[in-house]
């Protein structure tokens, strides 16, 4: 479990993390979104003890990083995949990290199997491409098989088949009952893998929230309604008009497109107005779209 209390760090005069508070709780995977600058890396590097926050705490089961006798045990990351000595072999590195923290050396087999590297183990990581440079950071995070995980960008340099592995890789440590703290600016990936979502900006919480619930507070959920009636489609229309919903025909004007209402009321008038209806289907938005709708103040940096 992660838990963030007041999590402030400033350089200078700029502030790039805010007074965070949030717990990344068990058990569950929670998605950590932000626009480029929001924050995000920052933040995990406190959590880990790699950058010191100038206000606030940032605990892992309990106690900060810093504190925590047997640390990878505890919380294993994956901040950079290109942090491994180029010239060591992956299974090296991985028994480095082993002997320093006590670990069997059957460890070090068991990650690469799970990972898909055991053919490439001998092969030195400088030789290694992004994706690759991925899964062998992930198998070092996995390495003390702790029960909480931070991950950032893990997605990066995966092939569509590396990307479906760490979906489903990263759904199942979450199944196993651990804590995953996970980054990426793939939506669509995120909105299949995170139960939990977290939005910053600017380094400030802008959502703490279950996935279906950032989904479902979008603006962009609409009515589709579908009609043979011409005629009775523009009654409708403008019935729903005067009740305050917004009203957009699209096509060729047999199908509207309702906001600022629901299905049940749409279908209650239609039935009312005696307007059969051949479609009448809640169009729910994307987590992209959800996403830059929560963050359109926050971007800091964007093309003209």
């Amino acid at each position: 479990m992660i838990t963030l209390e007041g999590l402030t760090k400033r350089y200078g005069e700029s502030t790039a993390v805010d007074g965070l508070s949030l717990t990344v709780g068990d058990g569950k995977v929670t998605g950590f979104l932000g626009p480029n600058g929001a924050g995000k890396s920052t933040t995990m590097r406190m959590v880990l003890g790699l950058d010191r926050p100038t206000a606030g705490r940032a605990l892992v089961n309990g106690r900060p990083y810093a504190e925590l006798r047997h640390p990878l045990h505890e919380v294993g990351a994956l901040l950079d995949a290109r942090s491994v000595h180029p010239g060591r072999a992956a299974r090296a590195h991985l028994r480095a990290l082993a002997r320093t923290h006590g670990m069997p050396e059957r460890r070090v087999d068991e990650v690469l199997a799970r990972v898909g590297l055991t053919e490439v183990g001998d092969r030195r990581a400088g030789t290694f491409s992004l994706g690759m440079s991925q899964r062998l950071g992930v198998a070092a995070a996995l390495l003390g098989d702790p029960g909480t995980l931070i991950l950032d960008e893990p997605v990066n340099g995966l092939d569509p088949e590396g990307v479906l592995w760490i979906r489903r890789l990263i759904r199942s440590l979450a199944d196993e009952g651990r804590s995953v703290f996970v980054s990426s600016h793939l939506m669509s990936e995120m909105q299949l893998m995170a139960d939990q979502l977290v939005v910053i900006g600017r380094g400030r919480l802008i959502a703490d929230a279950p996935m279906a619930e950032v989904i479902a507070g979008s603006s962009a959920v609409s009515v589709v309604v579908r009609a043979a009636d011409a005629e009775g489609l523009r009654a409708l229309a403008d019935h729903l008009a005067a009740a305050g919903a917004r009203v957009t025909a699209e096509g060729d004007g047999g199908t509207l497109a309702v906001t600022g209402t629901t299905a049940e009321e749409v279908g209650l008038l239609a039935h009312r107005l005696g307007v059969a209806l051949f479609e009448l289907t809640t169009r729910r938005p994307s987590l992209e779209e959800a996403y830059m709708e929560l963050t359109a103040d926050a971007v800091r940096f964007s093309a003209s």
